[in-house]
């Protein structure tokens, strides 16, 4: 079941985060030492509340059976877009659709709040990601190296709602 996330989950949200990003770290050669900025291990329940009170971010949470295994937030922009976040699946919980409902959660959600586009960033280099995104209706729109990653940015965006 997909809800919006309490603020007493933030501390089980961070673990769901960098757990589910550290998969990834580990599969591209990310490390704290490499890229201390990265979402695996630069999330914090202080950076999630800030999300939460200042940038009024929307989150969401899966729970099956009690256990919260998914998560995704909105950041709402400028020309009425918005930016999906740290959309992210417990290992133990993927390859059964549950990426796919928060995402299409995240679209649908997107659409109401009267975004016309979702932006994304993922690995560039994370080529399954990037198809399951298109696959699921999202645009790669291009990419950017920044020092500071030893992986490629890579950008991707869908298109919702009146255009």
């Amino acid at each position: 079941m997909i809800r919006e996330m309490n603020r007493d989950e933030i501390p089980a949200c961070v673990e769901l985060i960098k757990h589910s990003f550290r998969t990834v770290a580990d599969e591209y050669g990310i490390t704290e030492e490499n890229a201390p900025r990265f979402t695996a291990f630069a999330t914090t329940a202080e950076r999630l509340q800030w999300q939460k009170d200042s940038e009024h971010r929307l989150m969401y949470v899966y729970e099956q059976d009690g256990v919260i295994c998914g998560y995704y937030s909105l950041l709402m922009q400028e020309n009425n877009e918005c930016e999906l976040n740290n959309l992210a699946v417990l290992p133990e919980y993927r390859h059964k659709g549950i990426g796919k409902e928060l995402l299409e959660h995240a679209f649908s959600t997107a659409e109401k709040s009267g975004c016309r586009a979702v932006n994304l960033g993922i690995v560039e280099e994370n080529k399954p990601l990037r198809k399951w995104y298109e696959l699921n209706g999202a645009v790669h729109t291009g990419t950017k190296k920044f020092d500071f990653f030893p992986f490629t940015c890579g950008y991707m965006r869908k298109d919702i709602g009146a255009h």
